[in-house]
């Protein structure tokens, strides 16, 4: 060894030094005695495990942890690594092989991302060990991180669950119970945002165009935002008066209603859109993406009216699922800033989203006398104690003792802008 690079290490017993003896080791896996006889005592010895896994655990903790850890001056409450190449490391396509089953269960794609992402987060936590090998007490020991030094809220936490239990029970086939110990977020029973009819006029009149007309549908039709984006021209019903949601939250299709004010605003707006629709189709651009393997069944069908989109993107685009290049629904940022430019211009002291509207959607049927259970039935609520959380607006206090008054139904929608 060179006596220069051994003086240099016995001079500098900082972080020059530490790599020094570090880049020593690595050079050698096997370093002989003599070798080790002449680093000095403190570097002399690695740690558990060799250089190589203290390296890449430091790496690994200091760019998640060393800022908030610091701070509050703990330490990393994740395990250790148990070495170099763990004999029950994880297999490399098990993120693979969980994506894969995810869609044959048909699940929605940002419930795919979801899911992986918290899988990669979990498998990350205890350095890619096999989760065969990890019990309920690996699960509540990441659990109890993300709530008590990550502080997610507790709908947070239920996601990571519910992705782990998915990795336990659907992609390895083991049964595995929730590990209902773990610490937990502290939960809260919140009131939704609720706007009144003058609020609900007031917002929508400072939209315009497709975002005042999609802004209109989540209010009057009680829609998601992704179910109004995800509408189709054959879903909606001039004749009945209703609204066809396909692909909801949980796959359970159901009718709303379709208010008649916008009739003519929407025959209006799908005028526009059958132009441009004549135009792609001359162009061949006109193919949209159909759910599942619709497209091969009824090969004509993606060229259709029919399966047009009845809020378009500007342009195309490639699906994240087949790789298809055509034209997809509108962006649901667009709609989400044009609502929040919005509820900033009405100078409304309320913290307003896409989502407010079918909060007031529901509170005002129930204050119009509709029966809860046809409330239920429209917005798609699977227990009745989810929709139960709208009856607040019926104990108002000094309020609710007002008599005589019949109930008002949904205002025409303002077309105009105030």
């Amino acid at each position: 060894m060179c006596p220069r690079f051994l003086q240099l290490i016995e001079e500098s017993p900082s972080a020059i030094g530490v790599v020094a003896a570090q880049l020593l080791i690595l050079c050698n896996p096997t370093p002989s005695h003599n070798l080790r006889r002449n680093l000095p005592a403190h570097l002399g010895n690695p740690p558990a495990g060799g250089w190589i896994v203290e390296r890449r655990a430091h790496n690994q903790g200091e760019a998640r942890l060393g800022d908030s850890l610091a701070a509050q001056g703990s330490i990393d409450p994740r395990p250790a690594a148990g070495g170099t190449a763990p004999v029950g490391s994880a297999p490399l396509d098990l993120v693979g092989h969980a994506r894969s089953i995810l869609r044959r269960k048909h699940y929605s794609l940002r419930t795919e991302r979801t899911y992986i992402q918290w899988l990669e987060r979990f498998l990350e936590f205890h350095h890619h060990r096999n989760p065969k090998a990890l019990g309920p007490h690996e699960v509540e020991a990441f659990l109890t991180y993300l709530a008590v030094h990550e502080r997610v809220a507790a709908p947070t936490q239920n996601q990571a669950l519910s992705a782990i239990l998915f990795l336990y029970r659907s992609v390895l086939g083991l049964p595995f119970e929730a590990p209902l110990s773990a610490a937990r977020a502290r939960t809260t029973r919140r009131i939704p945002t609720v706007l009144s009819r003058e609020e609900t006029r007031l917002v929508l009149g400072y939209l315009a165009g497709e975002y005042q007309l999609m802004s209109q549908l989540l209010y009057g039709s009680g829609l998601r935002l992704m179910e109004c984006l995800r509408l189709r021209v054959k879903d909606l019903d001039f004749d009945n008066q209703q609204v066809l949601v396909r692909e909801p939250k949980g796959n359970h299709e159901r009718f709303t209603i379709l208010p008649a004010s916008l009739f003519a605003p929407l025959q209006d707006h799908l005028e526009r859109v059958y132009r441009r629709f004549l135009t792609d189709l001359d162009q061949g651009n006109a193919a949209v993406i159909l759910p599942y393997a619709l497209a091969r069944k009824y090969p004509n069908a993606p060229e259709e009216w029919i399966w047009q989109f009845v809020f378009p993107s500007r342009k195309l685009s490639r699906d994240p699922l087949s790789g298809v290049s055509a034209r997809h629904h509108a962006s649901p940022s667009g709609l989400q800033k044009a609502v929040a430019r919005a509820a900033h211009q009405s100078h409304i002291g309320k913290r307003i989203s896409c989502h407010t509207f079918r909060h007031s959607f529901a509170t005002h049927l129930l204050e119009s006398g509709y029966d809860i259970r046809t409330v239920q039935d429209l917005l798609g609520h699977k227990d009745l104690k989810t929709t139960m959380i709208y009856t607040h607006v019926l104990h108002r206090g000094g309020l609710a003792a007002r008599r005589g008054q019949p109930p008002r139904l949904i205002p025409l929608l303002a077309r105009n802008r105030v």
